[in-house]
């Protein structure tokens, strides 16, 4: 390779990244110039839109859920008998052919058997910003408020996903359930990828009795189908469990099936890694097992964990979704996307009042979005995107 294209790419040290000396991919200065890891990760995922595109979605869906206090006309569990089931309230902007700004319609139950409504005429009730909500609660679990984004005075209700059969906000569970079914996804990969690392890196770098028991674990765990595992260890705990225990137990349970994969995956990497040189040397400088392993070995793995992690997330979503859907997850009153989805078992129901099925869609949305930020991952983070300087 000639001077004017070469690459300096050293082999791992101490399992520890270094800077690649590259050209610049344009400009009028020819000299090589010095990028760190995270600088050539940068450059390349943003290449791809669909990846930024995933990325953004998330963000938006995390901060909705960690706001949803604020975002929520109404608190998680009120709910009104008389607009059960209510459809997605219109919000107008104009009036007799003027801005007025955006407001409501009032509306009236006309036949409670089919949970048919008509419109007030002449009723219109503003919608408010920054109101002051009959509860308090606390942002970010340390400042006590009782502001929320929007509301509409009384009479008036604003429903901008539908109402329920009891006359709960679709749109403000929506936000309350993003709490449980995000924030499990997250939980549960963190301590399965913990489990998995180590045991994996462990299995593999030590080898003999060890790796053969822990493989053997891993492939009775795998041999069983996901889902009649989750349900059968679900039904090891009793079904009247508190909501916030039984989220706790779903965390668990998703955790305990979602390591083996992993540290089989792992072990393999490992076995491979700790033949390298600098590993063989740390070893003659009488480095401990653990040290070896967790830095100068699994650091090398990184790359893969983080686009695995990405892509990992929504199998623990659908996990959590599938018990609650199947009313043996988290239980009402609390929301989760999954038990919010149980209405729309009934055909009637989803015919005739098709926003039961909302939760469904932002589920879809979460695991695109999860799988457009793996695939984008997975290529700003492969060592041979970066050759002769330019990708």
């Amino acid at each position: 390779m000639s001077s004017s294209t070469s690459m300096g790419a050293a082999a791992p040290l101490g399992g520890r990244a270094i800077g690649v000396r590259v050209e610049p991919d344009s400009g009028p200065e020819r000299g090589a110039v010095d990028r760190s890891p995270w600088q050539i990760f940068w450059r390349e995922f943003r290449k791809s839109p669909v990846a930024l595109a995933g990325a953004g979605i998330l963000f938006v869906l995390y901060s909705s859920a960690i706001f949803a206090d604020f975002l929520a006309p109404w608190p998680m569990p009120k709910q009104d008998l008389d607009f059960g089931y209510h459809p997605p309230t219109p919000v107008h902007w104009f009036a007799d052919g003027r801005f007025v700004g955006p407001y409501v319609r009032g509306t009236e139950l006309i036949d409670l058997g089919r949970s048919t409504y008509r419109v007030i005429p002449g009723s219109r009730h503003p919608i408010r910003f920054f109101v002051q909500g009959t509860e308090t609660y606390r942002v970010l679990g340390l400042v006590p408020t009782r502001t929320r984004l929007f509301g509409v005075d009384a009479p008036g209700h604003v429903y901008l996903f539908g109402s329920d059969k009891y006359g709960r906000d679709t749109f403000s569970r929506l936000l309350y359930g993003s709490r449980v079914s995000l924030s499990i996804g997250l939980i549960g990969i963190a301590i399965s990828f913990f489990i998995g690392t180590l045991v994996g890196g462990l299995s593999g770098y030590l080898g003999k009795g060890v790796d053969l028991v822990v493989m053997r674990v891993t492939e009775l765990i795998m041999s069983v189908p996901a889902l009649y595992l989750i349900l059968a260890l679900r039904a090891s705990f009793p079904s009247n469990v508190p909501s916030d225990r039984m989220y706790l137990i779903i965390v668990v349970i998703l955790a305990f099936i979602g390591w083996a994969s992993l540290a089989r995956v792992v072990r393999g990497m490992v076995l491979s890694l700790r033949e390298f040189e600098y590993v063989n040397a740390a070893r003659a400088l009488g480095a401990g097992t653990l040290r070896i392993l967790f830095r100068h070995i699994m650091p090398n793995t990184m790359s893969f964990l983080i686009v695995a992690a990405t892509i990992a997330v929504p199998g623990y979503i659908l996990g959590e979704v599938t018990l609650s859907f199947l009313g043996i997850g988290i239980q009402e009153p609390q929301a989760s996307w999954g038990n919010m989805l149980t209405e729309a078992q009934n055909i009637r129901v989803l015919k005739s009042f098709p926003w039961m099925l909302i939760p469904g869609f932002f589920i879809f949305i979460v695991v695109l979005a999860y799988n457009f930020l793996g695939d984008g991952l997975a290529d700003a983070l492969n060592p041979r995107k970066v050759t002769g300087g330019k990708s």
